[in-house]
């Protein structure tokens, strides 16, 4: 199949360059716009309670608003408020409320807190607005536009902060790191292949092929979203950026790498490209299979963005693996040599000491590599047992310096952090009766006595008496790790231990959200990890023709896993003292590190093969797979790994320790596993590995005169 799609491309490049033309300005013109949500609930089934409880107060409350956004005010010389500051305030609130913003409800000047530090005003979501749309988003931008000038002179502070503001500031970070993260790898990419082929062309060719292609796989991830009903996460753009850079340079960097070797060796231009597709692509289309498959076991995962992040980035793979076998191959065939210019280097087959040094010491002590690369792994693998996660989201998505972020440490000053996001607990009578005051009172004062409430208040029956909602303030911030063990715990045990007989109480709000992602997410680690695995071995397999090889793959490829999470808590947690790590984390590590990691053990292990095949004998075969795979492995390694690293330019905890830890399971997939750990096993276990194939072995002698059939092709 290779080989014919090797000879299509070489003898028709034209025709291949005006296919992808031709698709992707059709792509392009009638694709939908790929749309995000930054609403948590959004994610999750309605079987949580926490969503159960919204469904309520959907049913019993239609009218009741909740709270869009929080002007916290306080004086600049950090003094208490005087009587003439706080009529200042509700002078401002009620200036602000009369321009009528869209999207924004009643506007409420508080009485300033007991210490008198700070006063706030709080500003309802207006009637069928959405608390997650682009409209209160520029509702919140226009506020603040407005007050700046109100508070001039004033001797006053103010910023806004709550749900709405805080997802404003979120999403202006994540625009900027867009951006940062899109300039930091286009600018990686070109200067790491310049220094490895001295060429411009060669340096532009992957941007500007992996920008067509992008645009291309945006819109068939807009067009599968739409159709499917998936919700895509406001942080998959970042992502797409650096996964289809990354991989789209390490695929066409394995293209090119044999091209460049066939071109050495004396082969005909377009019969090199012919034969670079079909050496290289059983190993680019493998590879890309497996990392499909490992993004595609993400529709096993209870919650909606894992199960749409994961179509999403197998469709960028995809397109990616499609392009790198057609698209570049072509515009090679139509170059030839020319892409190389102006540096001559290609023309000369260079030493490759270094790795032809470590191939034969590898050859000759396999032992010695397989022990210490494995004891390495292991060594940091141990580490990975001490992982906290931690769903405080209060500086992953926001910037401390964002106004959102300081003026909820204002607010602190004076009030409890929870009263930005009140709790909601619902009481609900199953027979369909009225509740009494008598038992509303008492559940209300139950509430009240639990760990974690700094205040409830007042019951407020729905309009048929059946319901009533008690709005809950926290003691601390409502994404707090603190908030969170209070919320699933005592909180939610007293509420339904307190409810009188004939009702049943249900916890809402941000807090329970968060409680019931981390359920959900302990489910998915014991679901979605094994199954994924199961099927990357079953491509193994059936690529090598092997029972044998694909265990100690995936067993090292389990490694590379443990060994970056591990490395990841010791720097973050042990050395930064950071309390946790994002709990999305792992599964972040598993897409990229499990699944390109075992890219560079295909690509190693399919060169061994190819090495066996040609009578060597298995540390001899080794030992030229690490010399002459060991090159593209390490350029594709450290492209991609630096790809992955420009995330930590992001601005935000979630970007800066997952630009980490996959930049880091990077470097350990190319440079441990795939170049010591793997190639080391398989000499040791020698022609067993390839058991019961015998994949190893060629079925027949090659045939004589390959070089003048190649030639006499062009």
């Amino acid at each position: 199949m290779f080989a014919a799609l090797g000879r299509y491309v070489a003898r028709h490049p034209w025709h291949v360059i005006i296919a992808w033309i031709a698709v992707a300005v059709a792509v392009i013109a009638t694709a939908p716009a790929l749309t995000s949500t930054t609403d948590e609930a959004d994610f999750l089934p309605d079987h949580y309670e926490s969503i159960q409880a919204a469904e309520l107060q959907a049913e019993a409350f239609p009218d009741r608003t909740e709270t869009a956004a929080i002007m916290v005010f306080d004086r600049e010389d950090g003094g208490e408020l005087t009587d003439e500051d706080e009529a200042t305030v509700r002078d401002i609130t009620d200036e602000l409320g009369a321009l009528e913003l869209p999207e924004l409800g009643t506007f409420t000047a508080n009485d300033p807190s007991e210490n008198r530090l700070v006063q706030t005003a709080t500003i309802g979501l207006a009637q069928d607005a959405d608390p997650f749309g682009e409209e209160l988003m520029d509702s919140v931008r226009d506020l603040r536009d407005e007050a700046e000038p109100l508070v001039d002179g004033t001797g006053l502070r103010m910023g806004v902060t709550g749900a709405a503001a805080q997802g404003l500031d979120s999403q202006e970070a994540a625009t900027n790191a867009e951006a940062i993260v899109g300039i930091a790898t286009v600018v990686l990419i070109l200067g790491l292949l310049l220094i490895i082929f001295r060429s411009p062309i060669i340096a532009f060719m992957p941007i500007i092929v992996v920008a067509v292609i992008s645009q291309v796989a945006t819109g068939l991830i807009a067009f599968a979203n739409e159709a499917f009903g998936l919700q895509a996460d406001s942080s998959i753009t970042v992502i797409l950026i650096v996964v289809l850079y990354g991989i789209g340079t390490d695929y066409i960097l394995f293209f090119l790498f044999r091209y460049r070797e066939l071109l050495r060796q004396g082969t005909g231009s377009k019969t090199a490209v012919a034969l670079s597709i079909e050496r290289a692509g059983e190993a680019i289309a493998s590879a890309g299979g497996a990392v499909i498959v490992a993004f595609m076991a993400l529709i096993l995962s209870t919650l909606s963005i894992f199960r749409s992040i994961g179509p999403a980035l197998a469709i960028a793979v995809a397109v990616t693996v499609l392009a790198s076998l057609t698209l570049v191959p072509a515009i090679v065939s139509l170059l030839g040599t020319k892409v190389f210019w102006p540096s001559k280097a290609w023309k000369k087959e260079p030493k490759a000491a270094r790795f032809g040094a470590v191939g034969d010491s590898l050859g000759r002590h396999p032992v010695r590599f397989a022990v210490v690369s494995g004891l390495v792994l292991a060594a940091l693998a141990v580490l990975a047992f001490g992982f906290r996660p931690t769903f405080d989201l209060s500086d992953t998505g926001v910037p401390a310096t964002a106004e959102s972020s300081v003026a909820l440490e204002t607010l602190q000053k004076g009030l409890p952090p929870g009263a930005t996001d009140p709790t909601t607990v619902f009481l609900r009578s199953t027979g369909g009766d009225t509740i009494s005051e008598a038992d509303q009172a008492a559940f209300g004062t139950a509430l009240g006595e639990a760990p974690g409430v700094a205040q409830v208040s007042q019951p407020l029956p729905s309009p048929d008496g059946g319901t009533v909602v008690y709005s809950v303030v926290l003691d601390d911030d409502p994404t707090s790790d603190a908030s969170m063990d209070n919320v699933a715990g005592p909180i939610r045990d007293t509420a339904h231990d307190s409810a009188p007989d004939g009702t049943e109480a249900l916890v809402g709000g941000t807090t329970s959200v968060f409680v019931d992602l981390q359920d959900a997410m302990n489910r998915d680690y014991s679901v979605v990890f094994p199954v994924a695995a199961l099927i990357i071995m079953v491509i193994l397999a059936v690529l090598l023709r092997s029972l044998v090889a694909p265990w100690y793959l995936m067993a090292s490829v389990g490694l590379g896993f443990g060994a970056t999470l591990g490395a990841t808590v010791l720097l973050f947690q042990t050395i930064q003292g950071d309390d946790g790590l994002i709990f999305m984390l792992p599964i972040y590590i598993y897409l990229f590190v499990v699944a390109l990691g075992t890219d560079y053990n295909i690509l190693m292990v399919a060169r061994l093969r190819e090495e066996s095949r040609n009578g060597l004998e298995p540390r001899d075969a080794a030992a030229m797979a690490v010399r002459h795979a060991g090159p593209t492995i390490a350029a594709a390694g450290v492209i991609l790994a630096g790809t992955f690293a420009s995330l930590m330019l992001g601005g935000n905890a979630l970007l800066v320790s997952m630009g980490f830890a996959i930049s880091f399971g990077i470097f350990v997939a190319a440079f441990i596993m795939a170049m010591f750990f793997t190639p080391a096993l398989t000499a040791l276990i020698g022609h067993a590995a390839w058991w019961p194939g015998h994949g190893d072995r060629r079925d027949e002698p090659a045939p004589p005169g390959e070089g003048e059939l190649v030639r006499s092709a062009d």
